[in-house]
């Protein structure tokens, strides 16, 4: 198979939302000479996947780490990977309002630099791993922006019962982060609320898809959080697996998401 161009910028812009300089990375497809099948009426218009990074990560991970730009080459597809620093996508307790920033501010930004990539719902999809797994849910469960959202080995409970997750900062970051954690059942950080508002609103749910290992430290909270929808009748697509909390599995999985989302994902011909 002929290959297309996907064009890479590193975009560095002013968030109004946090009063500071942010960077995000930009996958474009691009016409090229000797691939004309992508031609200006195929460009207009196109989906776009936001991917959000996790705790240790940066706006850079998803292309450092992973298949990315090699898996979507063939799809009309933008990617958009902002930097959330280590908000878990929150509006913080020190002041700085990450979820406005990436869940409201962002796609606006967007569209104003590239008015090619579409706004319409059906065709924004939103995906994460780990912290940037929980951040994708609690953004497409909060908006009606997106109409498919993935998580892998998704962080889906904050609340400080999970030890191990807990362990990897200080009790005063948790506490700036994460909203009302003493309260978290009410909490706007808590997804089932998030979704249990939704409900209330009868607003659209959009498409889930999870996957986690079996050896992975979030596993027992993706269980649960996949059981309490299934419970509000609300289904959740994907699968667990053996598994690790590593960029090896997302990078597997990722694939599966690409096939799942509703983008036409034309595969890599293989031949082993």
């Amino acid at each position: 198979m002929e290959e297309q161009k996907m064009a890479h910028i590193q975009l560095n812009y002013f968030s109004n939302a946090l009063i500071k300089d942010c960077q995000m990375d930009v996958l474009l497809p691009q016409m090229t000479a000797d691939h004309p099948d992508w031609d200006e009426a195929k460009l207009t218009d196109i989906p776009v996947l936001y991917l959000l990074h996790g705790m240790s990560d940066d706006n850079t991970s998803w292309l450092r780490k992973t298949r990315l730009e090699r898996l979507v080459k063939n799809i009309p597809i933008a990617v958009i990977m902002p930097n959330a620093d280590l908000s878990w996508y929150a509006n913080t307790n020190y002041g700085l309002n990450y979820y406005d920033a990436i869940a409201i501010e962002l796609p606006q930004i967007v569209h104003e630099f590239f008015p090619q990539i579409s706004t319409k719902r059906e065709k924004n999809f939103i995906m994460g791993a780990s912290m940037g797994g929980y951040g994708a849910y609690k953004i497409a469960l909060s908006t009606n922006h997106f109409s498919y959202a993935a998580a892998l080995s998704g962080a889906f409970n904050p609340s400080g019962s999970n030890t191990t997750l807990e362990s990897f900062r200080s009790q005063n970051y948790w506490d700036g982060v994460i909203n009302q954690r003493s309260d978290f059942e009410n909490s706007p950080e808590n997804l089932l609320h998030v979704v249990q508002q939704k409900l209330a609103l009868n607003e659209s749910m959009p498409k889930l898809y999870a996957w986690c290992g079996k050896q992975d430290f979030l596993f027992q909270d993706n269980q649960n959080f996949v059981n309490d929808l299934t419970n509000l009748k609300i289904s959740v697509d994907g699968e667990f697996t053996n598994g690790k909390h590593d960029w090896y599995y997302w990078d597997k999985f990722l694939e599966n998401v690409l096939e799942w989302l509703p983008i036409g994902y034309v595969p890599e011909e293989r031949l082993c």
